[in-house]
């Protein structure tokens, strides 16, 4: 994938993506499972010491060997990830080198790097031209090449269903994956966040990745200027002098609306401007992951 090139992937090559939460799976893989003590396999015996559970005791070592060993569930199990990326029109916007959708990409390659490389599973669901397309979670190395097809060739268009994209992934996702939101949330419908923030109501670990250019931090524009809807037809003439201080207003204050409700719902939140470099983006977020993980 041409935006994933091999420097942030050195930059990330020490990097390991840990679920915060624990994370329920049937195969060995870097994330600790819930269910202790219920498997048929055994990590291994430690000698009883005073603490320990009687019911882990080892009945049959203790016959052969005349002496007590508690055997230890802890197993590990692998990770579900889901990559949720808005390919709506606004994400098409850009005053820089990259446009929104262009980082978005580049991040979720990242990402699924990142999960693949640990063999855990990822997977890919798409809003564009006001609909959902979903590519399935797999854990094999060469699953990256069709999610990297996927991604690549995605351009802006129509507007974004957050509602529906929730509601999908609460249907594919099974229990307790790894959800990854890369959007600009301009959602018309109001509702799209909310929905997507109850994903973690069902358990799952969910991460906000909130894409927005500079411009839209600034408002740049002196002169009249004529503004074209990038996900309908709307055209609106305005001098910008006249509207600047409201619109900074307005979108700051859903900027920190919008960082609120992630930290109320226990959803990891980051902003992203688009002419960040991206390895430390992804390094902060790592990081953030694991330092949250050990707080737990």
């Amino acid at each position: 994938m041409e935006l994933l090139d091999a420097k942030t992937l050195s930059r990330l090559a020490g990097a390991r993506l840990r679920a915060r939460a624990l994370m329920e799976g049937v195969l060995s893989g870097l994330h600790k499972s819930p269910h202790q003590g219920q498997s048929v396999e055994f990590a291994e015996h430690k000698e009883y010491a005073p603490g320990d559970e009687l019911r882990h005791l080892d009945w049959k070592a203790y016959g052969k060997f005349d002496r007590y060993y508690v055997k230890r569930f802890e197993h590990e199990t692998n990770l579900r990830g889901y990559l949720l990326v808005d390919a709506s029109g606004s994400m098409g916007f850009s005053s820089h080198a990259l446009s929104k959708l262009e980082v978005a990409k580049a991040l979720a390659g990242a990402l699924a790097y990142l999960l693949v490389r640990q063999q855990d599973a990822a997977g890919l669901a798409v809003m564009t031209g006001g609909q959902v397309a979903e590519l399935p979670a797999r854990a094999a190395a060469g699953h990256l090449n069709a999610l990297f097809s996927r991604l690549e060739p995605l351009a802006p268009a129509g507007g974004a269903d957050l509602v529906a994209a929730a509601d999908l992934l609460a249907e594919r996702a099974g229990n307790r994956s790894f959800v990854a939101v890369f959007s600009d949330l301009l959602d018309e419908r109001g509702e799209g966040l909310k929905r997507v923030l109850q994903l973690r109501a069902r358990k799952h670990d969910v991460a906000v990745f909130h894409l927005v250019d500079p411009a839209e931090l600034s408002f740049p524009y002196d002169d009249p200027t004529l503004f074209l809807s990038m996900e309908g037809d709307g055209r609106l003439e305005v001098n910008p002098r006249e509207i600047r201080e409201s619109f900074l207003e307005e979108f700051n204050a859903f900027l920190e609306a919008t960082r609120r409700a992630c930290a109320e719902a226990d959803v990891g939140y980051e902003r992203v401007l688009t002419d960040a470099p991206l390895d430390p983006v992804l390094l902060r977020f790592i990081a953030g992951r694991t330092r949250r993980r050990g707080q737990r």
